[in-house]
């Protein structure tokens, strides 16, 4: 059966703290964990106001302590900013302290100009995106071949269990990346995802088993695909959350114009013009909405096209308490088939 897990932004609703949308995330973890969710990731966004996920590793520290089974992962750590060196010394850590628990999800998005250059202004070069996943593997796994420029350099502490490790992507070149290099593929219909994502999903996902080589990371191909999702009791309180995800996946100002993630009455008061309607109805298919049963269906439609072992719902409804409803809502309906 098809495995089920939850991709987070770390979110501040409207009315709420940043402490208060921290916690909200860790109540949504525990949620996915009694539910019987596989996973739970957090994202990394960088100068987005409305999301707090800005350091997926420590809030990853701080849900593995107050969850007990669920695998929490980073979806994913963006590689290019930082290096491999550091990146593997903080799973590894991780990994000792919650061993068998930790995924790690990277991607390569560099963000927004501004933001790549307050992370990056002192670097010369950037790394090859699979030389950096090559060093990154080689770190965790303490295995750097002799000839290594960075041989003689060991990332602390050592390790006893590889983590499960994925490519996090929107494009049918990292999929072929993820395969040769024997890690998983998680297709993201994001945002900035190409504007047939289904399609690309799927021949991504068709290239990467077919190349796929096993790895200690991963002994065999492994697909996942990203997918927002509003889940109501009723189709007209999913259409609900849907307009929010609307306004929210315009993204003006680089996703700056909304200071929390809005609420249904300000989508609902929002003033669109001719050109946002017309990218809110593009972005209609990075979603899916409806009922438990309904987004179930679309789901597993999207994962059969892409003959996909695992979904990630990304519940970007405003309210936790909606977020937690649509999680055990849709944990039922999966029950159910």
């Amino acid at each position: 059966m098809i495995k089920l897990s939850v991709l987070d932004y770390a979110q501040i609703d409207e009315h709420e703290t940043p402490t208060q949308a921290l916690n909200n995330t860790v109540s949504l973890a525990q949620c996915a964990e009694q539910l019987g969710y596989h996973r739970f990731w957090v994202a990394e966004h960088h100068n987005v106001p409305a999301f707090l996920s800005s350091s997926p590793e420590v809030l990853m520290m701080h849900l593995l302590n107050h969850t007990s089974t669920i695998s929490i992962g980073s979806g994913g750590v963006m590689l290019p900013h930082y290096a491999p060196l550091k990146v593997a010394e903080n799973f590894k850590i991780l990994l000792r302290l919650f061993p068998g628990r930790v995924d790690l999800g990277i991607g390569n998005t560099k963000g927004t100009r501004i933001v790549n250059h307050a992370l990056n202004e002192t670097k010369k070069r950037f790394l090859d995106y699979k030389e950096a996943i090559q060093d990154l593997q080689g770190f965790i796994a303490d295995d750097l071949p002799e000839e290594h420029r960075h041989h003689e350099v060991k990332a602390n502490p050592a390790i006893d269990q590889l983590p499960s490790m994925w490519v996090l992507s929107t494009s049918v070149d990292s999929a072929i990346m993820a395969a040769e290099l024997g890690i998983g593929y998680c297709y993201g219909f994001f945002p900035y995802a190409n504007r047939d994502a289904l399609k690309t999903a799927q021949e991504a996902s068709q290239v990467y088993r077919s190349n796929f080589k096993p790895s200690g990371f991963m002994e065999q191909a492994q697909v996942s695909i990203a997918v927002f999702a509003c889940i109501g009791d009723t189709p007209e309180e999913a259409e609900a959350f849907g307009r929010a995800l609307d306004l929210w996946l315009l993204g003006t100002n680089n996703f700056s114009e909304h200071l929390t993630y809005p609420s249904i009455d300000t989508a609902n008061q929002y003033s669109y013009s001719d050109k946002e309607k017309q990218r809110i109805e593009n972005n209609r298919s990075r979603m899916v909405v409806g009922t438990a049963e309904q987004v179930r269906d679309q789901l597993l439609d999207r994962a059969q096209l892409t003959q996909a072992d695992e979904i990630l719902v990304i519940p970007l409804m405003p309210g936790i308490e909606n977020r937690k409803a649509g999680l055990k809502s849709l944990a039922q309906a999966f029950d159910n088939i």
